[in-house]
């Protein structure tokens, strides 16, 4: 009889699980605590939208040899049980008394007695409990940071993962596709955003997690806003960004869309753009760091004459929407065969008016492959 799984058959998790004991013992922690939903997630198959609510705690203890053990509210008994975890303990959540902490600590102390604990606490991790629960483990045990332990292991991908990951990227390629018709049958910023979502769910995405964008003469000033109730004028420069989900893995790039006449200047910088994730493409490879990426981008957009913005110029991508390494200046992050990244350079049109454009890929052992379809090297228009 074939081991019950979700999303992927059992082995892929056992994989995952064995690479996570093997920093482990190196890092000397006698069990890894973990409670956010993609860590969850990536070690089991528990795949819900639940995590939306934050009124019950979720824990997974992965020992220092063995399958994990879920620590876990009495709701997702039945979800969990049908992952490949065959220790599921639970109470009955929420407890203000007692919300699964004695649960918890029980647990930790068959598991790691009197060894350490590690838990992700580093940067892009967070710990999804009560202060007061991570206080009383302090408490009971001594609590070591494995944040790299986490990281190293996500980071590369397995090519069922990546399959995933290609499969959310079709989705937005096709919803993208959609783009110019939804524009101009809306013509108001706020109804194509909806309408864009819409296009993803139709074309079979679980859910849409995100979706961002803006518009405005020439450029956007910002590439976080919500929608705004405006209507789309002739020379807007029109941005969508998406991280649609399917089978619990993210798609995250970006398309820019001219509204009837682009700038010069809107013309130029996109072109840049295309310029630089061309380099990036032709030069990214396994044994480089993060930092070297966001040197070859900001360098081709310098070359070329254009400001490349501040901060990131993509980050890695899988169960969460963004992952690590970030391309900053600063990052040494190596970059590894089988990591997923976008490519994210952006730059300035004028003042603070920007344009941001984003690809997905893999990195191989021989460079990049994209896993979204590529963008038009010229600024695609949209006459209204």
């Amino acid at each position: 009889m074939a081991d019950r799984s979700l999303i992927f058959p059992a082995e892929e998790y056992r994989r995952r699980v064995d690479a996570l004991q093997r920093r482990m013992a190196r890092a000397g922690h006698a069990a890894l605590l973990l409670t956010s939903a993609a860590d969850i997630f990536y070690t089991t198959g528990f795949l819900t939208r639940f995590w939306e609510s934050p009124a019950r705690p979720w824990f997974v203890v992965v020992p220092a040899q063995g399958a994990p053990i879920a620590v876990i509210p009495g709701i997702g008994a039945d979800l969990m049980g049908r992952t490949w975890i065959n220790d599921i303990r639970t109470w009955d959540a929420p407890d203000p008394l007692d919300d699964g902490v004695s649960l918890l600590i029980g647990t930790l102390r068959e598991v790691a007695g009197a060894g350490a604990v590690g838990t992700p606490m580093g940067l892009e991790t967070h710990a999804r409990a009560p202060f007061a629960t991570m206080m009383a483990l302090l408490e009971a045990f001594e609590l070591c940071d494995a944040t790299a332990i986490v990281h190293r292991v996500r980071e590369v991908k397995s090519e069922a993962e990546i399959t995933k990951i290609r499969a959310a990227c079709a989705v937005a390629d096709a919803a993208f596709a959609d783009v110019p018709e939804i524009v101009r049958g809306e013509r108001r910023l706020d109804q194509v955003f909806r309408r864009f979502q819409m296009a993803l769910l139709d074309h079979g995405a679980d859910w849409v997690s995100y979706v961002a964008g803006g518009a405005g003469q020439g450029g956007y000033g910002d590439v976080i806003s919500p929608a705004a109730d405006m209507p789309l004028r002739a020379g807007d420069i029109l941005m969508l960004d998406t991280g649609a989900v399917k089978d619990g893995y993210f798609g995250d790039f970006d398309r820019n869309f001219a509204i009837s006449a682009p700038s010069d200047a809107a013309l130029r910088v996109h072109l840049a753009l295309h310029h630089a994730t061309d380099a990036a493409l032709a030069q990214l490879r396994p044994g480089m760091l993060a930092r070297d990426a966001h040197r070859i981008m900001a360098r081709a957009l310098e070359d070329l004459g254009e400001r490349p913005c501040g901060g990131r110029l993509g980050h890695g991508l899988g169960v969460t929407l963004t992952e690590w390494p970030s391309f900053t200046p600063r990052d040494v992050t190596e970059l590894r065969d089988g990591m997923v990244l976008t490519l994210e350079p952006s730059a300035h049109v004028y003042g603070d008016c920007i344009l941001v454009h984003e690809e997905n890929i893999v990195l191989r052992a021989d460079g990049p492959e994209l896993l979204s379809t590529r963008a038009p090297r010229d600024l695609p228009v949209i006459e209204i």
